[in-house]
């Protein structure tokens, strides 16, 4: 009997273990456990072979491991793209154009709500393909410093200050506030001195001074990598001096990891490995191109080339050491993302589809829109009212859907265009008429023109015109690009100007030009043609809606251009030329035709004496100026104020004058408001030509205004602004 109950205990003992054996979690699994500690663990179980299917943008399942099949490629540049059904927010140099940090913030955090939303009810469903994960290659902050690159519409404009600023707040809304997790990975790209020419990025060496890195082209990641955090960062398709960018030991090594501290992860850009040996030529094979990257710092392959670590392992290119070193930042960032984690230990697991286009996200679409639009030219035609007793819309645009997206776009159900807008905000008595009148970029095949006298015959005609994402946009997108994206011809298709002529000829009622577009365009003649320019963007699913409240005087206009529009590309340097030179508002000295910071609002600003809290201000200390803003006009309208601050006696090496804080206010007609800066020495210092940020002494000029302080911007209708000198002494 006591052998038999010794036998039954043993068993009893024994199958307890084994039950405990087959549930105990493994320590990568254990959410109790440090990260660090998880992370190594899970490397200890996985073969070569499978740390190598980690390292690509496509990650197969290893169910031995529980780990779930993803995919690290997704797009949310205004909107979660690509994916679905999401809202459409205007296009990121729309955004720039409003200069509202608080409201990028808003539109980030509303667009990674809908990510995770749409994350967690793929996942329900077993989706967990391309576009519905949580890793998202956004936001793009290379400096538009050329208005023939395709893709400067992806930006936040010439500026890196504001580039910055944007930047930093869009990257704090995508990757929320929770202590322990990431509500998505947000991506600063494409790392570094990358904008165009865009057809010839797989093998293009772009060379830009120290001066100019340090001052122009890498300030933006700097403050993304150091303010926000930013979890990862996309080296870019060309060379930058020399060096590969995904293979560039200055770029990787000694800026982002030794001197930024950076700790999250780098990502090609799609191809780029590839392009080591194709385009570029600095190794023979996809092994040494693969080595290469990851000994220099690149540990997610968007594309193929990584499946020949193991060949380069092989070889001795490469160890499983370093290997498990580039592996272990990317499963440092699906922990951060809760991927290995159950969903109750993660706050964002409970966000629902009930975010996913809701009416919320699209008020806030409009009211972005409705920020964005900049007022460019108004002889007083506009506001118009709603109850004319005939309307007539027209232009290649006006009922395009691709005029209000951009590129990098998300798909709604419910797209406002700019005919839909007007049509919906007119009075019941009021006639309406719609053509389109023109073609996009091309002269109409049949002569017969219906146009001319309905414009003649109507109160007031809208038309609008510009471009599309068929003409400017990224390499392999715009279909009707003869240059791959890029927009090489400055002015807009010549059909439109003769449209325009047609339409203006002999007509004197109001022509209200609507400008739709991510790029400066050659616009002087519409600007002398029409009595109203609005430059709309790519507004988004509530474009339409915007465009109309500006046109009919609900909503003052008061965007702000966050990039130059020269007269003509004869003001520029060679498009392949990096240096900053004769670009920008901060080194241009050609008159341009819209300045930096420059648009009109129905209202009329005044803007006061400028007030320094010191005369001379000690090297290393900080002050503050202010001014006081009045609304001299008879409407109520927000005003972005803007400080530029210039070295006079620098040498002419140094900007004419740099954007260095910037705020949105509201005034009731009649009102004022004083308005303070506080300036620190960082704002004071230079960069010299070796990339080195310095102090100086000497005097220093303050311009407080609504626009870039050039005279141009006075001659187009902006109040002059508030100036002061100080002295900066030792």
């Amino acid at each position: 009997m006591r052998q038999r109950f010794c036998t039954t205990a043993i068993g009893i003992f024994t199958a307890v273990s084994m039950l405990q054996a087959q549930t105990s979690k493994p320590v990568y699994l254990d959410v109790t456990k440090a990260r660090e500690v998880r992370v190594q663990d899970l490397l200890k179980r996985m073969t070569l072979e499978e740390k190598v299917s980690q390292m690509m943008n496509s990650n197969a399942a290893i169910p031995r491991l529980q780990i779930p099949e993803y995919n690290w490629w997704n797009e949310s540049l205004h909107g979660v793209a690509r994916s679905g059904v999401a809202t459409v927010f205007p296009q990121a140099i729309g955004l720039s154009a409003t200069f509202d940090t608080d409201l990028a913030l808003k539109v980030s955090t509303a667009i990674s709500d809908e990510a995770r939303a749409i994350y967690n009810v793929s996942v329900a469903k077993g989706y967990r393909q391309k576009y519905a994960g949580l890793t998202f290659w956004t936001p793009n902050i290379n400096i538009f410093r050329d208005p023939r690159w395709g893709r400067g519409q992806e930006t936040y404009g010439e500026d890196p200050f504001l580039t910055s600023r944007i930047g930093v707040a869009f990257v704090k809304g995508l990757q929320g506030n929770d202590p322990n997790y990431l509500k998505v990975a947000a991506c600063a790209k494409h790392y570094a001195v990358h904008s165009g020419p865009e057809r010839l990025r797989h093998e293009f060496d772009a060379k830009a001074s120290m001066k100019d890195m340090r001052e122009t082209y890498l300030p933006a990641f700097k403050a993304l990598v150091t303010e926000a955090h930013v979890e990862a960062v996309m080296c870019a398709y060309n060379r930058t001096n020399s060096e590969v960018c995904c293979g560039n030991t200055f770029l990787l090594q000694d800026v982002l990891r030794d001197e930024w501290k950076f700790k999250g992860h780098v990502v090609s850009d799609c191809g780029a490995i590839e392009d080591f040996y194709k385009g570029h030529k600095v190794v023979a094979n996809s092994a040494e191109a693969a080595a290469l990257a990851v000994k220099r710092g690149v540990s997610l392959d968007c594309g193929g080339e990584y499946a020949s670590l193991i060949d380069a392992v092989k070889q001795k290119l490469i160890t499983e050491k370093e290997i498990d070193s580039a592996l272990a930042i990317l499963l440092r960032t699906k922990m951060k993302l809760g991927i290995f984690d159950p969903a109750s230990s993660n706050p964002y697991s409970k966000i629902s589809a009930n975010v996913i286009n809701s009416a919320e996200h699209r008020a806030l679409s409009k009211e972005v829109a409705l920020k964005s639009i900049v007022l460019l030219k108004n002889n007083g035609a506009l506001p118009l009212k709603n109850d004319l007793k005939k309307y007539f819309v027209t232009g290649p645009n006006a009922a395009d859907v691709m005029s209000l997206i951009g590129n990098y776009y998300g798909v709604n159900p419910q797209m406002f265009t700019y005919m839909e807008g007007i049509a919906s905000h007119i009075s019941p008595e009021s006639q309406m008429q719609y053509r389109p009148g023109c073609l996009l970029d091309r002269n109409n095949i049949n002569p017969i023109d219906w146009t001319t006298d309905e414009a003649r015959n109507t109160d007031a005609t809208i038309v609008v015109l510009g471009i599309n994402g068929l003409i400017e946009g990224e390499e392999g997108e715009s279909i009707a690009s003869p240059s791959f994206g890029d927009r090489l011809d400055y002015n807009i298709p010549q059909n439109q100007i003769e449209f325009l002529r047609k339409m203006k000829k002999d007509n004197p009622k109001p022509i209200i030009a609507v400008i739709t577009g991510g790029s400066p365009m050659n616009l002087s003649e519409i600007h002398e043609l029409a009595d109203a320019v609005l430059l709309a963007w790519y507004p988004g699913e509530e474009g339409g809606n915007a465009v109309a409240d500006i046109i009919f005087g609900k909503v003052s206009p008061s965007g702000k251009l966050p990039v130059t529009f020269p007269k003509s590309l004869q003001q520029l340097p060679s498009y392949e030329d990096y240096g900053m030179k004769g670009r920008t508002y901060r080194y241009m000295t050609e008159e341009p035709m819209y300045p930096f910071g420059y648009g009109l609002t129905y209202s009329k600003f005044d803007y006061g004496t400028l007030k320094t809290s010191t005369q001379n201000v000690k090297r290393g200390q900080s002050m503050t100026v202010e001014t006081t803003v009045a609304n001299k006009g008879s409407k109520a309208s927000d005003e972005v104020v803007q400080l530029y601050i210039s070295h006079p006696g620098a040498g002419e090496n140094e900007p004419l004058y740099s954007l260095k804080g910037f705020q949105r206010i509201n005034l009731a007609a009649g009102a004022t408001k004083v308005v303070k800066f506080t300036v620190t020495p960082e704002m004071l210092s230079l960069v010299n030509d070796n990339g080195e940020t310095l102090e100086t002494t000497g005097k220093v000029t303050f311009y407080v205004g609504g626009s870039s302080p050039m005279q141009r911007s006075e001659t187009l209708g902006i109040a002059k602004p508030a100036t002061g000198n100080v002295a900066i002494v030792e």
